[in-house]
């Protein structure tokens, strides 16, 4: 759940009740003032119809008086001090529709006779104006828990904006491109303080990449003459025609683990000079002609395998690359199209004005799309003839020339494409 949606509950969560509470205390306030003031409208009556009792009874004639809302007439009870005032129900006069009154009980003393005083009011307009009020109530109520609810979810939503802005970056750090990355100070503090963890944390990044990546360098490139004068004096070594068969065994098994590792370290060597930049694309290449020069160079190999290779190539596929890259980009998709083909088998080219793929037959499965371009994933983990660099070289070419390149296994074949990005 985001962290705003979360806010935002935690905010309803509050407000909902606060609300109730805050409108049922109105309601009460406002429905007990309404009754206060009924009350003292109706003792203001009882007084005028006492005030009258006493004028019209002085002669000791008796009073009697019934109507809806008012009954006067001699009691048998004693007179009580005070009046009762009471919520009740009666019938409306015309419509005999039963509606609340508010009534006053009173048994009063006039001129030594008691009189039974009982005043109701019908509360029928009361109900509706509360009914109206509290309608209105709602209304401003829901109106205000929108109107806050909005404006919560917009502020939170720019206070969190440099956090957002800040997550992006991280999401689209490689460590190719540290050196441009910067999170910039913003005016919240806390903000300030994670953008500030984040730039010392990508400096030491990137600060140890590089030495990470110059020790790469220095070391390929350091260890390249010792192997060479190994695999000449091992060489040497091979022509003396003293040796016996298992001494000429074991030196050409040296050789060969020797030459791998001259490949390999060729091969890092050639990673760290890709990820260095040193390779600046000059000029649009051509991959179709890239392609016919190195078939012609594998050709000796396609025959002795007894490939069938097919090309289609409706119009060229061209990208600024420097010649080196394009040279290792086709070698290597060529080269493994070739080496993990199985004997008799296929090369499909197909080449178009936005795409260049390469298929192959091969008697091993699908690959593993997700892990096939790092580093040292080989494809068939029993050879020793591959240095697992080959398709990680191609990838890096690919990402640094704006070009992509996808797989697909299907039909038997496996299928390496190569388009713009």
């Amino acid at each position: 759940m985001r962290l705003l949606t979360k806010t935002t509950l935690y905010f309803l969560l509050a407000m909902i009740p606060l609300l109730v509470v805050g409108g049922y205390f109105l309601y009460k306030q406002y429905s007990t003032q309404i009754n206060e003031r009924a009350d003292k409208e109706l003792v203001y009556e009882e007084v005028q119809w006492i005030q009258y009792l006493e004028a019209a009874t002085a002669n000791g004639s008796n009073f009697l008086l019934q109507s809806p809302d008012l009954l006067i007439h001699p009691a048998q009870e004693e007179p009580t001090p005070y009046p009762t005032i009471t919520n009740t129900n009666g019938l409306k006069a015309r419509s005999n529709e039963e509606i609340p009154y508010r009534q006053l009980a009173h048994i009063v003393d006039i001129n030594g006779v008691p009189y039974q005083i009982v005043i109701r009011k019908s509360q029928e307009q009361k109900l509706a104006l509360v009914s109206n009020i509290t309608y209105i109530m709602l209304l401003v109520f829901g109106g205000l828990f929108i109107a806050t609810l909005l404006f919560n979810w917009m502020i939170s939503n720019r206070l969190w904006r440099p956090f957002r802005a800040s997550l992006q970056k991280v999401r689209n750090l490689e460590l190719q491109k540290m050196e441009a990355v910067r999170f910039e100070e913003t005016n919240t503090k806390e903000f300030n303080e994670l953008n500030g963890a984040l730039n010392t944390m990508v400096q030491k990044i990137q600060h140890d990449y590089l030495n990470m990546k110059e020790f790469t360098e220095n070391a390929a490139h350091e260890m390249q003459t010792p192997l060479a004068i190994a695999q000449s004096k091992l060489e040497l070594l091979l022509q003396d025609s003293q040796l016996n068969d298992t001494q000429v065994g074991s030196i050409a098994q040296a050789t060969e683990a020797l030459s791998r590792l001259s490949k390999l370290n060729q091969s890092l060597l050639l990673l760290a000079k890709i990820e260095n930049n040193q390779f600046v694309a000059t000029e649009t290449i051509n991959l179709t002609n890239v392609t016919q020069k190195y078939l012609r160079l594998f050709d000796e190999i396609i025959k002795d395998k007894q490939l069938q290779v097919h090309i289609q190539a409706e119009e060229d596929f061209t990208a600024r690359l420097h010649p080196f890259l394009a040279d290792s980009l086709v070698s290597n998709l060529l080269g493994n199209a070739i080496k993990y083909n199985e004997e008799g088998g296929k090369i499909n080219i197909q080449v178009s004005r936005s795409s260049f793929c390469i298929s192959n037959t091969s008697q091993q499965p699908a690959l593993d799309a997700q892990h096939l371009f790092q580093r040292f994933q080989t494809p068939n983990k029993g050879t020793t003839h591959s240095t697992g660099l080959g398709l990680a070289i191609v990838k890096r070419i690919v990402d640094t020339s704006q070009l992509k390149i996808t797989y697909q296994y299907a039909e038997s074949m496996h299928r390496f494409c190569i388009s713009q990005a």
